[in-house]
């Protein structure tokens, strides 16, 4: 429609310029009326600028468009007074051409701070990064889970952990792979996913990275309690009646009496041997019920009652109850605090039974030293959260022993049960929180409890 009248309003500046022209021509030539002449001759030009002006005019208009859209400037506009009726229809189908494509665009950018909000409070860690290792996006649960504030390629990860770099680097679109870090006593397991895409001809490489520490403790103890379940639960039912017989068997025992005119010394050491044996079965079946028992205490641990504790008043607890302990085994004992107004969420009567099992353990361990020392710290760590470490200066714990001190049954102490820590740990994860050992062989031992 624009162009049709576009194209009639040319063919009638065309005519009417042509019959001014033949009209100044003809009266050029036929007549001498100059004035007339002049004023025909100024006309012409008029129309012929004019026209040029007006076609022109056009090709502005679209240039100016045209140039709106590709740099994405949507407020130009586009005046027609004095153009006719055909420019006002051109303007009017512009305008409403960059109407529709400022609304694409203010809805592509909705979409995009959408995608950006979603992307940075997921729980899981997302990095995205070019072959070269630059790094495009990265989330604020990836920036939490590497304690970094942000990251520009994904190499300067080798300060933090120079595995994590490289399964980053080569992990295949699609594979999967498990990275195991320690790092200042905090132990993770991280689980990396890895996909690929192409963005304006670029070789994109989208991680994801997830801690799933937690959840393999969490699995590992469900799995242990489960089992220990089982176990002691088919224990007691065949250890309680034999405990049983074996009682009822030796008071039998005793309230038989051997005629005077019978007795034999042979007799009287069959039934002295089997009262023996009776006791011995009862007595043993009493322990291992006993033993069964201190097992059951793992799958059936209350739900903490949570408090707000201080620190300095859990500290004077545990140092009351173990000072006779500590003094009879001439050991160097020393509390620190800082601040002193640390404060830590947890059951205190729970926590405090943390702390004796591993104070107790940290005596046992500077039995042989000469110069006994057992520390015990409460602070915050680099992340914020409160911690409290046990250090002792005892003979520490090889590096094998370390990942397996926490599991049940397991002990390197000759009578030990193999459950004090293994309870500590249970406590601690009814407290969203975890324990962790660090040790140098004959150096010094540290259990850390964060909250």
């Amino acid at each position: 429609m624009v162009f049709k009248q576009f194209r009639i309003v040319c063919t009638v500046r065309v005519i009417a310029l042509s019959l001014t022209m033949l009209l100044f021509f003809y009266l050029f030539f036929k007549t001498s009326l100059f004035a007339l002449i002049l004023l025909l001759g100024f006309a012409t030009l008029y129309q012929i600028y004019t026209l040029i002006r007006y076609v022109e005019k056009t090709n502005i208009y679209l240039s100016r468009f045209l140039e709106a859209i590709k740099y994405e400037d949507y407020s130009q506009s586009f005046a027609s007074v004095g153009y006719g009726k055909s420019f006002i229809d051109l303007k009017s189908a512009f305008a409403d051409v960059l109407g529709k494509f400022k609304q694409t665009r203010a809805e592509k950018e909705e979409q995009y701070r959408y995608l950006q909000t979603v992307v940075k409070h997921i729980g899981i860690g997302l990095i995205s990064f070019r072959q070269d290792g630059e790094v495009e996006l990265i989330n604020t649960a990836a920036k939490r889970i590497l304690k970094i504030p942000h990251l520009k390629n994904i190499r300067a990860l080798e300060s933090f952990s120079p595995k994590l770099v490289k399964a980053l680097l080569n992990t295949k679109p699609g594979d999967k792979s498990l990275i195991k870090i320690e790092k200042h006593g905090d132990l993770l397991q991280l689980a990396i996913y890895a996909t690929e895409f192409k963005l304006r001809e670029q070789q994109y490489t989208l991680v994801s990275i997830q801690n799933i520490q937690y959840e393999l403790e969490e699995k590992e103890m469900e799995a242990w309690q489960n089992l220990i379940r089982v176990l002691t639960h088919e224990i007691m039912n065949s250890v309680t009646p034999i405990g049983s017989l074996a009682s009822t068997m030796q008071g039998l025992l005793n309230d038989i009496r051997i005629p005077e005119f019978e007795k034999k010394s042979e007799q009287e050491d069959m039934l002295t041997d089997a009262r023996s044996a009776a006791h011995t079965i009862e007595k043993r079946s009493r322990g291992l019920l006993d033993f069964v028992e201190s097992y059951r205490k793992l799958t059936r641990l209350p739900r903490p009652d949570f408090q707000i504790v201080r620190v300095s008043d859990l500290f004077n607890r545990v140092d009351q109850l173990m000072a006779d302990q500590l003094k009879e085994n001439s050991i160097h004992w020393k509390t620190m605090i800082d601040p002193d107004s640390l404060e830590i969420t947890a059951d205190p009567s729970m926590i405090e039974q943390v702390l004796i099992n591993l104070i107790v353990n940290a005596i046992q361990a500077v039995a042989n030293e000469e110069n006994r020392k057992i520390h015990i710290i409460g602070l915050m760590d680099s992340r914020g959260r409160p911690i409290i470490q046990i250090t002792d200066n005892g003979g520490g714990i090889e590096g094998e022993v370390q990942e397996k001190i926490f599991i049940p049954f397991f002990t390197t102490k000759k009578g030990g049960s193999g459950i004090g820590l293994s309870l500590s740990r249970q406590i601690m994860r009814l407290h969203r929180g975890s324990i962790s050992v660090q040790s140098e062989p004959g150096h010094e031992t540290t259990f850390t409890l964060r909250f």
